[in-house]
């Protein structure tokens, strides 16, 4: 699966059945006019809500008025499910509202969602960042309702940069796009295109004006992060990515990345993850089991010794890191042996912040193609993520609990909350105080209730 693809943005859902999208309105900031009759409702995941902030940005920019755009998902059957629900329901509350549907479940298949009543444009996952897809005089010149290009003919990332998050705790980054690999479960690949990546140069700009803007930690997003640079003169890697923005914009306090795979870590990225203070201890991992037949069967290109091996070294060098992973219960042929395996690795490598997902069948995938005989049953799928979930939680309470008394570095965010540096929660005592949303604030750990660190400002 395309490793920014497969968190959907409701990060505390109930995971019980698939992969949730929630229909976020991202449309709007608090710091500008509220305009309700431009909106966007993003459904899928962190790069998607990203990109929608450039489609907002686009859409109050634009002649349209009284406009909606659905930004969808296509991790999942029930991700387009929600996705189509949810424009029935908008136009049948809102019947005169312009209707426009992008996104990959879009990109896929659109002309089952330009049969939706009240869908006036359905577009491409390339155009729908581009400002002049929702010019008014273009928009209404043309009768064509599906306007969706071959997105595998793509070859280039634009550098679209998302200025309007003032009230984010942190700023995200799109530096990639795309996936070159094919697991058998994954439809994304379709839906985003190949790998393409933003050029270096592009990135320390933005980087320069995220930081003016008064960001001190930014998350460098894609769909598949450790690919970077394989298509740019020179073929720089995500590391050498990495060190150029750190090196240029000196200023700059933290960097995360959204997710890596361990077969494509290169030196500088493992120097970096080993050695650089503002690189932020926390890794989210595309890991998806921890079986090598079931690895081999999802066409994924690690294998469970490499993954073991990754974390364990740099766990030695940097003792402070904090892993998440995604992992997939119940693909085709999973026997209880094979989940065991992968239950042993994240007992070994230690996954507190873990997104547990059953499988979920994905038409247009190889995997879907397994007889019925290979499938394991949805109860048992849903049962194995439950057991992974709950050893997540142990470790996640054992490593909170370790924390206590400690001074910790919080970005603060809405709410009188904030993340440290290995991405745990954290309550702030008497709220966030003078502490401006995206600061960074020197905290004591004082307590550990209901999956937060509770903690106390140290002036």
């Amino acid at each position: 699966m395309a490793d920014s693809e497969k968190r959907p943005i409701n990060d505390g859902r109930d995971d019980t059945e698939t992969p949730k999208s929630n229909g976020e309105d991202v449309s709007l900031d608090s710091n500008r006019a509220q305009d309700l009759s431009k909106k966007v409702i993003t459904f899928g995941c962190r790069l998607n809500a990203y990109e929608s902030e450039i489609i907002a940005e686009n859409l109050q920019n634009s002649g349209l008025e009284n406009a909606v755009v659905f930004n969808t998902c296509a991790v999942t059957k029930e991700a387009e499910r929600q996705a189509k629900q949810s424009i029935r329901r908008y136009h049948r509350e809102n019947p005169d509202s312009t209707i426009i549907v992008t996104g990959c479940g879009a990109q896929i298949n659109p002309q089952s969602y330009a049969e939706i009543d009240g869908v006036r444009r359905v577009i491409d996952n390339e155009s729908k960042l581009k400002a002049d897809s929702y010019g008014s005089d273009m928009f209404f010149s043309s009768a064509e309702r599906v306007q969706v290009n071959d997105i595998m003919e793509v070859t280039e990332t634009a550098p679209h940069f998302a200025n309007g998050q003032q009230d984010r705790a942190r700023a995200f980054m799109q530096v990639q796009n795309g996936c070159d690999h094919r697991c058998t479960f994954c439809i994304i690949p379709y839906g985003r295109g190949n790998s393409r990546s933003v050029p270096v140069g592009e990135v320390v700009r933005h980087a320069e004006i995220l930081l003016d803007q008064g960001y001190n930690e930014i998350v460098l997003t894609g769909v598949d992060m450790t690919s970077y640079g394989a298509d740019l003169p020179g073929k720089p890697r995500l590391g050498s990515l990495v060190r150029r923005v750190l090196a240029l914009v000196p200023d700059l306090s933290r960097v995360r990345l959204s997710s890596i795979d361990v077969a494509e870590v290169d030196d500088d990225l493992l120097w970096l993850i080993k050695n650089e203070p503002r690189f932020m201890p926390h890794l989210h991992l595309s890991l998806q089991a921890g079986d090598d037949m079931i690895l081999k069967r999802m066409a994924r290109r690690h294998t469970r010794k490499q993954a073991i091996d990754f974390c364990c070294n740099v766990k030695e060098d940097r003792p402070d890191i904090v892993f998440g992973a995604d992992i997939i219960t119940g693909f085709p042929t999973e026997t209880e042996e094979m989940f065991e395996n992968t239950k042993k690795m994240l007992e070994i490598i230690n996954v507190p912040h873990l997104h547990v997902f059953p499988y979920s069948e994905r038409e247009g995938t190889p995997a879907a193609k397994i007889p019925s005989n290979k499938q394991v049953p949805v109860d048992i799928r849903k049962k194995r993520a439950g057991i992974l979930r709950d050893l997540a939680a142990e470790q996640m309470e054992t490593l909170a609990l370790s924390m206590i008394g400690s001074v910790l570095n919080v970005v603060v965010e809405k709410g009188g909350s904030g993340r440290t540096e290995s991405f745990m929660s954290v309550k702030l005592e008497g709220g966030a105080g003078n502490h401006a949303i995206g600061s960074v604030v020197s905290v004591q750990v004082i307590d550990y209730i209901s999956g937060r660190l509770i903690a106390v400002p140290i002036e």
